[in-house]
Protein backbone atom coordinates (compact mmCIF):
# COMPACT_ATOMS: atom_id res chain seq x y z
CA UNK A 1 0.00 0.00 0.00
CA UNK A 2 2.94 2.55 -0.23
CA UNK A 3 2.16 3.67 -3.40
CA UNK A 4 -0.96 5.36 -1.59
CA UNK A 5 1.63 6.99 0.84
CA UNK A 6 3.74 9.61 -1.73
CA UNK A 7 2.29 12.49 -0.43
CA UNK A 8 5.00 14.10 0.94
CA UNK A 9 3.13 14.97 4.08
CA UNK A 10 3.47 11.25 5.18
CA UNK A 11 7.26 10.99 4.63
CA UNK A 12 7.20 14.35 7.23
CA UNK A 13 4.69 12.08 9.74
CA UNK A 14 7.02 9.68 9.40
CA UNK A 15 10.05 11.42 10.16
CA UNK A 16 8.20 13.08 12.68
CA UNK A 17 6.93 9.46 14.17
CA UNK A 18 10.89 8.16 14.21
CA UNK A 19 12.30 11.39 15.38
CA UNK A 20 9.84 11.23 18.63
CA UNK A 21 9.91 7.27 18.84
CA UNK A 22 5.86 7.30 18.60
CA UNK A 23 4.15 5.06 16.22
CA UNK A 24 1.73 6.31 14.04
CA UNK A 25 -0.81 5.20 11.55
CA UNK A 26 -2.97 6.66 8.90
CA UNK A 27 -6.29 5.34 10.41
CA UNK A 28 -10.37 5.04 9.23
CA UNK A 29 -11.93 7.00 6.15
CA UNK A 30 -8.54 8.05 4.29
CA UNK A 31 -7.83 4.21 3.86
CA UNK A 32 -10.85 3.15 3.37
CA UNK A 33 -11.88 6.51 0.23
CA UNK A 34 -8.21 5.24 -0.95
CA UNK A 35 -9.30 1.24 -1.86
CA UNK A 36 -12.70 2.74 -2.91
CA UNK A 37 -11.20 5.18 -5.19
CA UNK A 38 -12.92 8.13 -3.83
CA UNK A 39 -11.81 11.20 -3.14
CA UNK A 40 -11.24 12.27 0.68
CA UNK A 41 -9.70 15.26 2.32
CA UNK A 42 -9.60 14.06 6.15
CA UNK A 43 -6.52 12.65 7.34
CA UNK A 44 -7.04 10.93 10.28
CA UNK A 45 -3.09 10.06 12.44
CA UNK A 46 -3.48 7.96 14.97
CA UNK A 47 -0.41 7.84 17.54
CA UNK A 48 0.60 5.40 20.28
CA UNK A 49 1.53 8.10 22.72
CA UNK A 50 0.63 12.15 22.56
CA UNK A 51 -0.91 12.79 19.18
CA UNK A 52 -0.50 16.60 20.38
CA UNK A 53 3.29 16.27 20.41
CA UNK A 54 3.34 14.50 16.99
CA UNK A 55 0.97 16.97 15.17
CA UNK A 56 3.41 20.01 17.06
CA UNK A 57 6.43 17.70 15.89
CA UNK A 58 4.72 18.01 12.47
CA UNK A 59 4.35 21.09 12.16
CA UNK A 60 7.97 22.25 13.21
CA UNK A 61 9.25 20.32 10.36
CA UNK A 62 6.81 22.16 8.26
CA UNK A 63 8.54 25.48 9.21
CA UNK A 64 6.02 26.50 11.64
CA UNK A 65 4.03 27.94 8.20
CA UNK A 66 0.77 25.86 9.27
CA UNK A 67 -0.81 26.44 12.73
CA UNK A 68 -1.37 23.80 14.96
CA UNK A 69 -5.15 23.89 16.72
CA UNK A 70 -5.37 21.69 19.93
CA UNK A 71 -8.33 20.80 21.55
CA UNK A 72 -7.04 19.15 24.35
CA UNK A 73 -10.66 18.14 26.21
CA UNK A 74 -10.05 15.90 23.63
CA UNK A 75 -7.07 14.84 23.44
CA UNK A 76 -6.31 15.84 19.48
CA UNK A 77 -5.01 18.41 17.50
CA UNK A 78 -5.75 19.21 13.75
CA UNK A 79 -3.24 20.89 11.26
CA UNK A 80 -4.75 21.93 7.98
CA UNK A 81 -2.23 21.58 5.29
CA UNK A 82 -2.64 22.49 1.39
CA UNK A 83 -6.49 21.14 1.29
CA UNK A 84 -6.13 18.42 3.59
CA UNK A 85 -7.37 18.40 6.95
CA UNK A 86 -5.30 16.23 9.32
CA UNK A 87 -6.47 14.96 12.65
CA UNK A 88 -4.03 13.79 15.26
CA UNK A 89 -4.81 11.64 18.52
CA UNK A 90 -3.47 8.98 20.95
CA UNK A 91 -4.68 5.73 20.36
CA UNK A 92 -7.50 5.00 22.89
CA UNK A 93 -9.39 2.51 24.71
CA UNK A 94 -13.02 3.17 25.75
CA UNK A 95 -15.84 2.29 27.77
CA UNK A 96 -19.23 3.48 28.10
CA UNK A 97 -21.94 4.22 30.65
CA UNK A 98 -25.91 3.33 29.26
CA UNK A 99 -26.89 6.83 29.85
CA UNK A 100 -24.67 8.21 27.48
CA UNK A 101 -22.62 7.74 24.19
CA UNK A 102 -19.65 9.63 25.62
CA UNK A 103 -17.00 7.29 26.60
CA UNK A 104 -14.37 7.01 29.64
CA UNK A 105 -11.26 7.17 27.50
CA UNK A 106 -7.95 5.71 28.44
CA UNK A 107 -4.60 5.65 26.69
CA UNK A 108 -4.54 2.05 24.21
CA UNK A 109 -2.94 0.18 22.32
CA UNK A 110 -3.46 -0.15 18.34
CA UNK A 111 -5.62 -2.71 18.70
CA UNK A 112 -7.51 -1.39 21.16
CA UNK A 113 -8.33 1.97 19.07
CA UNK A 114 -9.34 -0.51 16.38
CA UNK A 115 -11.83 -2.62 18.38
CA UNK A 116 -13.38 0.90 19.08
CA UNK A 117 -13.87 1.40 15.39
CA UNK A 118 -17.69 1.57 14.00
CA UNK A 119 -17.12 -0.61 11.13
CA UNK A 120 -14.47 -3.26 9.88
CA UNK A 121 -14.11 -0.86 6.71
CA UNK A 122 -13.43 2.09 9.02
CA UNK A 123 -10.79 0.24 11.18
CA UNK A 124 -8.25 -0.08 8.23
CA UNK A 125 -4.69 1.13 9.13
CA UNK A 126 -1.66 2.03 7.60
CA UNK A 127 1.70 2.21 8.86
CA UNK A 128 3.78 5.61 8.78
CA UNK A 129 6.57 3.47 10.88
CA UNK A 130 10.24 3.55 9.02
CA UNK A 131 10.44 0.00 9.52
CA UNK A 132 6.89 -1.20 7.64
CA UNK A 133 5.85 1.64 6.16
CA UNK A 134 2.91 1.06 4.52
CA UNK A 135 2.20 -1.72 5.36
CA UNK A 136 -1.84 -2.75 6.29
CA UNK A 137 -3.26 -3.45 9.36
CA UNK A 138 -6.39 -5.02 8.96
CA UNK A 139 -7.51 -6.90 11.64
CA UNK A 140 -11.06 -7.66 10.82
CA UNK A 141 -10.68 -8.56 7.60
CA UNK A 142 -12.41 -4.59 6.27
CA UNK A 143 -11.24 -5.40 2.79
CA UNK A 144 -12.73 -8.21 2.35
CA UNK A 145 -15.88 -6.50 3.30
CA UNK A 146 -14.94 -3.78 0.98
CA UNK A 147 -14.80 -6.38 -1.84
CA UNK A 148 -18.27 -7.81 -1.13
CA UNK A 149 -19.91 -4.57 -0.14
CA UNK A 150 -20.84 -5.32 3.45
CA UNK A 151 -21.31 -2.88 6.25
CA UNK A 152 -20.26 -4.75 9.39
CA UNK A 153 -19.09 -3.94 12.96
CA UNK A 154 -15.71 -5.54 14.20
CA UNK A 155 -17.04 -6.42 17.44
CA UNK A 156 -20.39 -7.37 18.68
CA UNK A 157 -22.44 -5.46 16.96
CA UNK A 158 -25.02 -5.04 20.23
CA UNK A 159 -22.48 -4.31 21.82
CA UNK A 160 -21.17 -1.18 19.20
CA UNK A 161 -24.63 -0.14 18.88
CA UNK A 162 -25.86 0.16 22.37
CA UNK A 163 -22.63 1.74 23.23
CA UNK A 164 -22.34 5.19 20.59
CA UNK A 165 -26.22 4.46 19.12
CA UNK A 166 -25.23 7.21 16.64
CA UNK A 167 -23.20 3.90 15.01
CA UNK A 168 -26.60 2.92 13.56
CA UNK A 169 -27.54 6.12 11.95
CA UNK A 170 -24.02 5.92 10.19
CA UNK A 171 -24.19 2.30 8.83
CA UNK A 172 -27.25 3.54 7.24
CA UNK A 173 -25.66 6.24 6.17
CA UNK A 174 -22.52 4.64 4.52
CA UNK A 175 -25.14 1.85 3.05
CA UNK A 176 -26.92 4.13 1.30
CA UNK A 177 -23.67 6.57 0.06
CA UNK A 178 -21.55 3.32 -0.88
CA UNK A 179 -24.41 1.13 -2.13
CA UNK A 180 -23.08 -1.49 0.68
CA UNK A 181 -25.62 -4.01 2.32
CA UNK A 182 -25.48 -3.89 6.25
CA UNK A 183 -24.74 -7.42 7.51
CA UNK A 184 -27.87 -9.57 8.44
CA UNK A 185 -27.02 -9.37 12.32
CA UNK A 186 -25.88 -6.06 12.03
CA UNK A 187 -28.83 -5.34 10.57
CA UNK A 188 -30.96 -7.24 12.91
CA UNK A 189 -28.66 -5.23 15.92
CA UNK A 190 -29.92 -1.93 14.62
CA UNK A 191 -33.75 -2.96 15.20
CA UNK A 192 -33.19 -4.20 18.78
CA UNK A 193 -31.20 -1.13 19.71
CA UNK A 194 -33.25 1.54 17.77
CA UNK A 195 -34.72 3.05 21.50
CA UNK A 196 -31.33 3.78 21.99
CA UNK A 197 -31.27 6.51 19.55
CA UNK A 198 -33.32 8.48 21.91
CA UNK A 199 -29.23 9.30 23.73
CA UNK A 200 -28.18 11.04 20.30
CA UNK A 201 -28.62 14.81 20.38
CA UNK A 202 -31.05 16.07 18.05
CA UNK A 203 -28.30 17.69 15.68
CA UNK A 204 -26.43 14.80 15.56
CA UNK A 205 -28.97 13.01 14.07
CA UNK A 206 -30.38 15.15 11.64
CA UNK A 207 -26.13 15.59 10.30
CA UNK A 208 -26.33 12.13 9.36
CA UNK A 209 -29.67 12.26 7.58
CA UNK A 210 -28.87 14.93 5.40
CA UNK A 211 -25.59 12.90 4.67
CA UNK A 212 -28.47 9.84 3.98
CA UNK A 213 -30.21 12.82 1.52
CA UNK A 214 -27.12 13.99 0.01
CA UNK A 215 -26.46 10.51 -1.24
CA UNK A 216 -27.34 9.79 -5.00
CA UNK A 217 -30.41 7.22 -4.16
CA UNK A 218 -31.68 8.10 -0.64
CA UNK A 219 -34.59 6.29 -0.73
CA UNK A 220 -32.18 3.02 0.07
CA UNK A 221 -31.18 4.57 3.40
CA UNK A 222 -34.96 6.06 3.82
CA UNK A 223 -36.67 2.50 3.76
CA UNK A 224 -33.78 1.19 5.87
CA UNK A 225 -34.30 3.80 7.96
CA UNK A 226 -38.36 2.81 8.28
CA UNK A 227 -38.02 -1.23 8.40
CA UNK A 228 -35.39 -0.79 11.08
CA UNK A 229 -37.68 1.28 13.05
CA UNK A 230 -35.35 4.01 13.61
CA UNK A 231 -37.47 6.44 11.09
CA UNK A 232 -40.59 6.25 13.52
CA UNK A 233 -38.35 7.69 16.69
CA UNK A 234 -36.19 10.07 14.63
CA UNK A 235 -39.04 11.98 12.13
CA UNK A 236 -42.35 10.31 13.13
CA UNK A 237 -44.23 12.82 11.29
CA UNK A 238 -42.87 10.92 7.84
CA UNK A 239 -43.93 7.63 8.63
CA UNK A 240 -47.55 8.86 8.91
CA UNK A 241 -47.22 9.18 5.06
CA UNK A 242 -47.07 5.23 4.70
CA UNK A 243 -49.68 2.84 4.03
CA UNK A 244 -52.56 2.48 1.87
CA UNK A 245 -56.72 2.95 2.88
CA UNK A 246 -59.62 1.48 0.83
CA UNK A 247 -63.06 2.53 0.65
CA UNK A 248 -66.00 0.85 -1.51
CA UNK A 249 -63.43 -0.63 -3.85
CA UNK A 250 -61.16 3.10 -3.68
CA UNK A 251 -57.81 3.53 -2.41
CA UNK A 252 -54.93 6.42 -2.64
CA UNK A 253 -51.74 5.84 -2.96
CA UNK A 254 -49.02 5.30 -0.65
CA UNK A 255 -47.74 8.87 -0.12
CA UNK A 256 -44.62 7.15 1.77
CA UNK A 257 -42.93 5.80 -1.44
CA UNK A 258 -44.61 8.02 -3.64
CA UNK A 259 -42.29 10.60 -1.83
CA UNK A 260 -39.54 8.61 -1.63
CA UNK A 261 -39.84 8.13 -5.66
CA UNK A 262 -40.52 11.75 -5.93
CA UNK A 263 -36.99 12.36 -3.70
CA UNK A 264 -34.93 10.00 -6.22
CA UNK A 265 -36.37 11.79 -8.77
CA UNK A 266 -35.39 14.82 -7.95
CA UNK A 267 -31.52 13.77 -6.92
CA UNK A 268 -30.78 13.06 -10.50
CA UNK A 269 -31.53 17.04 -11.64
CA UNK A 270 -30.20 18.13 -8.08
CA UNK A 271 -27.38 18.29 -5.33
CA UNK A 272 -29.76 21.37 -3.43
CA UNK A 273 -29.92 19.61 0.06
CA UNK A 274 -32.96 22.07 0.48
CA UNK A 275 -34.50 21.59 -2.55
CA UNK A 276 -34.75 17.79 -1.62
CA UNK A 277 -35.79 18.54 1.58
CA UNK A 278 -38.72 20.02 0.01
CA UNK A 279 -39.57 17.24 -2.07
CA UNK A 280 -39.47 15.03 1.19
CA UNK A 281 -41.83 17.83 2.70
CA UNK A 282 -43.98 18.46 -0.37
CA UNK A 283 -46.64 15.74 0.97
CA UNK A 284 -46.39 16.01 4.12
CA UNK A 285 -49.54 16.94 5.39
CA UNK A 286 -51.70 14.40 3.32
CA UNK A 287 -52.08 12.35 6.67
CA UNK A 288 -53.93 15.31 8.25
CA UNK A 289 -55.70 16.39 5.12
CA UNK A 290 -56.83 12.98 4.02
CA UNK A 291 -60.87 12.61 3.32
CA UNK A 292 -63.03 9.94 1.36
CA UNK A 293 -65.88 11.88 -0.58
CA UNK A 294 -68.14 9.29 -2.10
CA UNK A 295 -68.15 10.91 -5.65
CA UNK A 296 -64.77 11.49 -5.90
CA UNK A 297 -63.05 9.28 -3.65
CA UNK A 298 -59.52 10.31 -1.51
CA UNK A 299 -59.26 13.70 -1.70
CA UNK A 300 -56.08 15.98 0.09
CA UNK A 301 -57.57 19.43 -0.36
CA UNK A 302 -55.55 22.12 1.36
CA UNK A 303 -52.42 19.86 2.04
CA UNK A 304 -49.43 22.72 0.28
CA UNK A 305 -50.87 24.93 2.67
CA UNK A 306 -51.32 22.96 5.52
CA UNK A 307 -47.57 20.84 5.19
CA UNK A 308 -46.11 24.79 4.99
CA UNK A 309 -47.21 25.74 7.95
CA UNK A 310 -45.76 22.24 9.25
CA UNK A 311 -42.48 23.25 7.94
CA UNK A 312 -41.10 25.40 10.56
CA UNK A 313 -42.08 22.85 13.58
CA UNK A 314 -40.52 19.87 11.51
CA UNK A 315 -37.49 21.93 11.37
CA UNK A 316 -37.58 22.85 14.63
CA UNK A 317 -37.72 19.04 15.64
CA UNK A 318 -34.75 17.94 13.77
CA UNK A 319 -32.88 21.14 14.70
CA UNK A 320 -32.56 21.92 10.89
CA UNK A 321 -31.75 25.91 10.25
CA UNK A 322 -34.46 28.47 11.03
CA UNK A 323 -33.52 30.78 8.22
CA UNK A 324 -33.50 31.17 4.93
CA UNK A 325 -33.30 27.48 3.64
CA UNK A 326 -36.49 27.01 6.08
CA UNK A 327 -38.50 29.77 4.18
CA UNK A 328 -37.48 28.65 0.76
CA UNK A 329 -38.48 24.64 1.80
CA UNK A 330 -41.98 26.26 2.74
CA UNK A 331 -42.46 28.41 -0.40
CA UNK A 332 -42.46 25.44 -2.33
CA UNK A 333 -44.37 23.10 -0.21
CA UNK A 334 -46.78 26.14 -0.64
CA UNK A 335 -46.40 26.49 -4.27
CA UNK A 336 -45.94 22.60 -5.37
CA UNK A 337 -49.29 22.17 -7.09
CA UNK A 338 -49.54 24.98 -8.98
CA UNK A 339 -47.95 24.42 -12.02
CA UNK A 340 -49.55 21.23 -11.68
CA UNK A 341 -52.93 22.74 -12.14
CA UNK A 342 -51.34 25.09 -14.73
CA UNK A 343 -50.47 22.42 -17.13
CA UNK A 344 -53.71 20.76 -16.76
CA UNK A 345 -55.88 23.61 -18.07
CA UNK A 346 -55.71 26.72 -20.32
CA UNK A 347 -52.61 28.72 -19.33
CA UNK A 348 -53.95 32.53 -19.04
CA UNK A 349 -51.37 34.99 -18.57
CA UNK A 350 -52.84 35.84 -15.09
CA UNK A 351 -51.64 33.11 -13.60
CA UNK A 352 -48.44 32.80 -14.79
CA UNK A 353 -48.05 35.90 -13.40
CA UNK A 354 -48.92 35.49 -10.12
CA UNK A 355 -47.35 32.14 -10.19
CA UNK A 356 -43.98 33.91 -11.60
CA UNK A 357 -44.74 36.86 -8.63
CA UNK A 358 -45.16 34.16 -5.81
CA UNK A 359 -42.08 32.25 -6.66
CA UNK A 360 -39.57 34.49 -7.56
CA UNK A 361 -36.25 33.59 -8.62
CA UNK A 362 -37.16 30.02 -6.81
CA UNK A 363 -39.74 28.84 -9.85
CA UNK A 364 -36.90 26.77 -11.70
CA UNK A 365 -36.26 24.96 -8.46
CA UNK A 366 -40.52 24.65 -8.21
CA UNK A 367 -40.47 23.69 -11.80
CA UNK A 368 -37.78 21.07 -11.05
CA UNK A 369 -39.91 19.80 -7.84
CA UNK A 370 -42.75 19.82 -9.84
CA UNK A 371 -41.35 16.94 -12.43
CA UNK A 372 -40.04 15.30 -10.23
CA UNK A 373 -43.40 14.89 -8.19
CA UNK A 374 -44.77 12.78 -11.76
CA UNK A 375 -44.20 9.02 -10.72
CA UNK A 376 -46.90 7.12 -12.96
CA UNK A 377 -46.25 3.86 -13.95
CA UNK A 378 -47.82 5.00 -16.96
CA UNK A 379 -45.20 6.14 -19.81
CA UNK A 380 -47.71 7.45 -22.23
CA UNK A 381 -49.01 9.62 -18.99
CA UNK A 382 -45.52 10.14 -17.59
CA UNK A 383 -44.61 12.00 -21.55
CA UNK A 384 -47.91 13.90 -21.12
CA UNK A 385 -47.21 15.69 -18.17
CA UNK A 386 -43.44 16.35 -19.28
CA UNK A 387 -44.83 18.01 -22.57
CA UNK A 388 -47.40 20.19 -20.38
CA UNK A 389 -44.75 21.41 -18.04
CA UNK A 390 -42.41 22.20 -21.20
CA UNK A 391 -45.46 24.30 -22.25
CA UNK A 392 -45.58 26.19 -18.87
CA UNK A 393 -41.92 26.70 -19.15
CA UNK A 394 -42.08 28.20 -22.06
CA UNK A 395 -44.94 30.77 -21.02
CA UNK A 396 -43.16 31.19 -17.96
CA UNK A 397 -40.21 32.57 -20.36
CA UNK A 398 -42.69 34.53 -22.24
CA UNK A 399 -44.22 36.59 -19.59
CA UNK A 400 -41.11 37.53 -17.81
CA UNK A 401 -39.46 38.64 -20.30
CA UNK A 402 -42.92 40.74 -21.54
CA UNK A 403 -43.82 41.86 -17.74
CA UNK A 404 -40.57 41.19 -15.70
CA UNK A 405 -42.73 39.96 -12.53
CA UNK A 406 -39.44 37.68 -10.81
CA UNK A 407 -38.81 39.40 -8.34
CA UNK A 408 -41.43 41.84 -7.87
CA UNK A 409 -40.63 45.37 -7.74
CA UNK A 410 -43.41 47.70 -7.45
CA UNK A 411 -43.01 50.73 -10.34
CA UNK A 412 -44.88 52.85 -7.61
CA UNK A 413 -43.31 53.18 -4.36
CA UNK A 414 -45.53 53.99 -1.34
CA UNK A 415 -43.39 57.19 -1.06
CA UNK A 416 -44.76 58.17 -4.22
CA UNK A 417 -48.43 57.61 -3.41
CA UNK A 418 -48.23 60.04 -0.09
CA UNK A 419 -46.38 62.99 -1.91
CA UNK A 420 -48.69 62.70 -5.24
CA UNK A 421 -52.00 62.78 -2.84
CA UNK A 422 -50.05 64.60 0.09
CA UNK A 423 -51.06 61.78 2.54
CA UNK A 424 -49.54 60.57 5.34
CA UNK A 425 -48.58 56.68 5.69
CA UNK A 426 -52.32 55.02 6.05
CA UNK A 427 -54.47 52.51 5.08
CA UNK A 428 -55.66 54.30 1.45
CA UNK A 429 -51.72 54.14 0.82
CA UNK A 430 -51.45 50.23 1.34
CA UNK A 431 -55.07 49.88 -0.82
CA UNK A 432 -53.26 51.47 -3.60
CA UNK A 433 -50.37 49.66 -4.04
CA UNK A 434 -52.17 46.26 -3.77
CA UNK A 435 -54.55 47.87 -6.55
CA UNK A 436 -51.35 48.26 -8.83
CA UNK A 437 -50.08 44.92 -7.93
CA UNK A 438 -52.91 43.17 -8.68
CA UNK A 439 -53.63 45.12 -12.16
CA UNK A 440 -50.45 44.34 -13.18
CA UNK A 441 -50.76 40.74 -12.22
CA UNK A 442 -54.17 40.55 -13.87
CA UNK A 443 -52.71 42.16 -16.89
CA UNK A 444 -54.77 45.48 -17.18
CA UNK A 445 -51.62 47.32 -17.04
CA UNK A 446 -48.12 47.33 -17.96
CA UNK A 447 -45.48 46.53 -15.24
CA UNK A 448 -44.20 50.76 -16.18
CA UNK A 449 -44.13 53.34 -14.34
CA UNK A 450 -46.23 55.33 -16.53
CA UNK A 451 -49.11 52.91 -17.06
CA UNK A 452 -48.87 52.25 -13.00
CA UNK A 453 -48.84 56.22 -12.40
CA UNK A 454 -52.22 56.86 -14.49
CA UNK A 455 -53.72 53.71 -12.63
CA UNK A 456 -52.56 55.08 -9.37
CA UNK A 457 -54.17 58.59 -10.05
CA UNK A 458 -57.56 57.48 -11.46
CA UNK A 459 -57.74 55.13 -7.96
CA UNK A 460 -56.73 57.41 -5.86
CA UNK A 461 -59.58 60.02 -6.96
CA UNK A 462 -61.83 56.89 -6.81
CA UNK A 463 -61.08 56.80 -3.09
CA UNK A 464 -61.67 60.88 -2.99
CA UNK A 465 -58.34 61.93 -2.70
CA UNK A 466 -56.67 65.08 -4.52
CA UNK A 467 -53.75 65.78 -6.06
CA UNK A 468 -51.45 67.29 -4.03
CA UNK A 469 -50.31 71.17 -5.65
CA UNK A 470 -47.14 69.83 -7.22
CA UNK A 471 -49.29 67.03 -9.03
CA UNK A 472 -52.26 69.11 -10.41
Amino acid sequence: MQQHLTHPIFKIISESSTDLNIPAYVIGGWVRDIILNRPCKDIDIVAIGSGIELAEHVAQKLGNKYQVHVFKNFGTAQIKYEDYDIEFVGARKESYRSDSRKPAVENGTLEDDQNRRDFTINALALSLSKSNYGALLDPFDGTGDIKKKIIRTPLDPDITYSDDPLRMMRAIRFSTQLGFEIEAGSLEAISRNKERIKIVSKERISDELNKIILAPKPSTGFKLLFNTGLLHLIFPKFVLLQGVETINGKSHKDNFYHTLEVLDNICKKTGDLWLRWAAILHDIAKPQTKRFEPEHGWTFHGHEDRGSRMVPKIFTELKLPLNEKMKYVQKLVQLHLRPIVLSKSEITDSAVRRLLFEAGDDIDDLMILCEADITSKNPMKVQRYLKNFELVREKLKDIEEKDRVRNWQPPISGEDIMKTFNIPASREVGVIKLAIREAILDGHIKNEYSDAYDFMIKKGEEMGLKLSANNE
